[in-house]
């Protein structure tokens, strides 16, 4: 057995907003009380409902989990947990590039051929590539965390279970200002979406807190690692690392290669947790974000989290192949996505209906992380509310502010499609 690893905001924030992080920490929404999803031992029978997939798995800046995380959900869905109203699920799943939008839209024109009622978002960084196609065809967009911000700008036809990738920014920068940490230079892959994270939203709100802002990029298909750390490590800044992560092997190299050339300051890997496997004791004070629980945590885990994180590892060990944060986020977005529509009691799978069965989910017990409502008219997200761990001690990690974050409101409804 595997280890366990697992557009632009405006420029003047209103200075009368507090970061706290532990004023903005609600645990009420981490412990909920639904029970674990448990194994129904059912099989699911009848034709199939096909599902579409963009994988990015394709290209510089693959995510191997997505892969892991979908074969592993579908086992369980289809021989556990008694499928889609009784129904399995088939995935037409569709290898992407994100480096490159045309294999997005090939994707997308693949997935209205197919007859597909959703298509799940992979972490796409060109998902918006998509979008037009979808919407003309009444494919909704359903994911996890809109990585493009202009897909995640607007609710139209799309439903993301997690927050926005601006309320991880807000979460690790309330918890930096609650630290007394004054300087952070941040790395990410040299792509367009990466300059309008880094330029529209990092530099104005390190502006307001009085934090010092570095951006850094690299190039897409790889990095030298030792020389993008010691550019990191230039001037010793309070934290330093990636905003975020193509894959595990990233944040596994690049932070060796931090600590290889002296830094001592606060690592902040993004959504990584397999480097924490890898540099044991090496790796605490590190910091990395979720939307959901991760295997690191699993001692700070509270229920049904717990009991459903210890599943989706045992469905994650047997697939094989790449495991951490991509493969527990991808098994959750189908969990989800399944849970919800049986929850929405969905008989007819169209794309309308399924569109409709996830935007009026209340109060809805996600499978990693808080409850849920969805359907807002300014936001595809279901929820603002993120998780921030700190490496404890030897490949273990410890929710900070003991549970879940709620980014500062005034700050998000400054973010389009943020709030």
């Amino acid at each position: 057995m595997r280890s366990r690893t697992g557009r632009v905001v405006a420029a003047a924030i209103a200075a009368a907003c507090i970061f706290s992080v532990v004023s903005c920490s609600d645990d009420d929404s981490s412990s909920g009380d639904s029970s674990a999803v448990e194994e129904s031992g059912t099989k699911a029978t009848g034709d199939p409902v096909k599902i579409g997939l963009f994988n990015p798995s394709k290209g510089p800046a693959t995510q191997g989990g997505v892969t892991t995380g979908k074969d592993a959900a579908v086992n369980y869905i289809n021989n556990s947990l008694g499928g889609l109203n009784g129904r399995p699920i088939e995935v037409v799943d569709c290898g992407i590039d994100q480096t490159a939008p045309e294999s997005t839209i090939a994707c997308a024109n693949q997935f209205v051929q197919a007859g597909v009622v959703a298509a799940l978002d992979g972490y796409n960084s060109e998902s918006q590539s998509a979008v037009p196609i979808l919407t003309s065809a009444g494919i909704p967009l359903v994911g996890q965390i809109p990585f493009n911000t202009a897909t995640g700008a607007k609710a139209e036809n799309r439903v993301y279970f997690g927050p926005p990738p601006a309320a991880f920014l807000v979460g690790f920068m309330q918890s930096l200002k609650a630290a007394g940490k004054t300087s952070l230079t941040l790395a990410n892959a040299d792509l367009p979406q990466a300059h309008q994270v880094f330029d529209g939203l990092l530099a104005p709100l390190g502006k307001q807190l009085g934090i010092e802002v570095k951006s850094v990029y690299y190039p897409p298909t790889g990095p030298n690692f030792t020389a993008l750390a010691t550019t990191l490590a230039e001037g010793n800044p309070d934290a330093a690392g990636l905003m975020t992560a193509p894959n595990d092997n990233t944040c596994t190299k690049l932070s060796q290669s931090l600590r290889s050339v002296g830094y001592r300051g606060t690592m902040f890997m993004a959504a990584c947790t397999e480097f924490i496997d890898t540099m044991g004791a090496q790796a605490v004070g590190a910091e990395t974000y979720s939307p959901g629980w991760q295997p690191p945590a699993i001692d700070s885990t509270p229920e049904p989290a717990k009991a459903n994180l210890q599943l989706a590892e045992k469905y994650i060990d047997d697939a094989g192949g790449v495991g951490g944060f991509y493969a527990y986020g991808t098994f959750s977005i189908f969990v989800d996505f399944v849970n919800g529509l049986n929850q929405a009691k969905v008989a007819d799978f169209t794309g309308a209906n399924v569109l409709n069965g996830l935007k009026g989910l209340t109060d809805f017990q996600s499978f990693l992380g808080p409850k849920l409502t969805c359907g807002k008219a300014s936001t595809p997200n279901c929820t603002t509310q993120m998780l921030l761990f700190e490496v404890t001690g030897d490949k273990t990690t410890k929710p900070v502010g003991d549970g879940f974050i709620t980014p500062n409101p005034a700050v998000l409804q400054l973010i389009p499609g943020a709030a």
